[in-house]
């Protein structure tokens, strides 16, 4: 029988199979071969016995949060408690695109602003270089990009990711926390990973995280990730360049020029300084 996990709490996954759910363990061949089914994964189970017994062909994972074959990453982004963090934003953007996983940006707590012109203008540039951005009470629209996918929510603890999926749907009644005032960060909430039916759709509500890391990643997928960058690659003095120490950089004009938004360049660099410690 074949199925798709849905929950997996300590050492029991639960799988849905046509709507039908088991409460499985994993064949004792899982340990020797050091695999683990994720959330997410379609796998074969032991109708009888009710273990997992084969996890079929992934088409992408994550490892943090940890989970398999999605279809986009919504990226929560908190305007005000916690803070929004441009350097966090642009991680999870460059770590989703190159796990081959579409990135839609939601911007959380716009109603505790008191000015909004510099994430309105922050949200316009992201919307410029092509990436589909909504504030947390466009409900509407958040509920026809989940419609039919299989989605995880994801963002740094606190910021909100249980309140929008109760927005979604009233009747999940997800527990929330409030912000910690001496970490300037949110409790955790969500202790494992499952899928939940929202909308028509599969959606992932994750334990939140306050890093990441660019795990089996390079230099060039660093630059490859970054989409205006990679847009314009081809009008560089240099083939193979970096667009940090390099002269002929068409990249670092854009950049002079105010069509690359100054901090999306900072976080790259900082980036790149990344990925050559991680060499060191």
């Amino acid at each position: 029988m074949i199925g798709r996990v849905k929950k997996l709490i300590s050492n029991n996954w639960t799988v849905d199979v046509s709507g039908k759910i088991y409460n499985c363990t994993t064949a004792g061949k899982f340990k020797y071969l050091k695999l683990s089914p994720l959330v997410g994964d379609i796998v074969e189970i032991d109708e009888k016995n009710k273990v997992i017994t084969r996890i079929l062909t992934r088409k992408n994972e994550l490892v943090r949060p940890p989970i398999a074959n999605v279809d986009q990453a919504i990226i929560l982004v908190s305007c005000k408690e916690p803070n929004f963090s441009s350097n966090l934003l642009d991680k999870m953007l460059v770590v989703i695109e190159y796990n081959n996983i579409k990135p839609i940006i939601c911007f959380t707590k716009y109603d505790l602003l008191e000015d909004t012109h510099e994430i309105d203008n922050i949200i316009r540039y992201y919307k410029k270089i092509g990436y589909q951005v909504y504030i947390n009470d466009e409900l509407s629209s958040l509920k026809k990009v989940l419609r039919g996918k299989l989605s995880v929510l994801t963002g740094q603890t606190g910021v909100g990711k249980s309140s929008l999926l109760n927005s979604l749907n009233i009747d999940l009644k997800l527990k929330t926390g409030d912000i910690s005032k001496a970490l300037g960060r949110g409790r955790h909430t969500t202790r494992h990973v499952e899928l939940l039916e929202v909308e028509g759709g599969l959606v992932a509500d994750t334990p939140g995280f306050s890093s990441l890391d660019f795990n089996g990643m390079n230099k060039k997928d660093i630059k490859d990730n970054f989409v205006e960058f990679y847009d314009n690659m081809d009008k560089c003095k240099y083939q193979d360049c970096v667009h940090v120490k390099e002269d002929g950089c068409y990249i670092k004009e854009l950049v002079k020029q105010g069509k690359i938004m100054s901090t999306r360049y900072e976080n790259y660099v900082k980036f790149i300084n990344q990925i050559n410690e991680n060499k060191r």
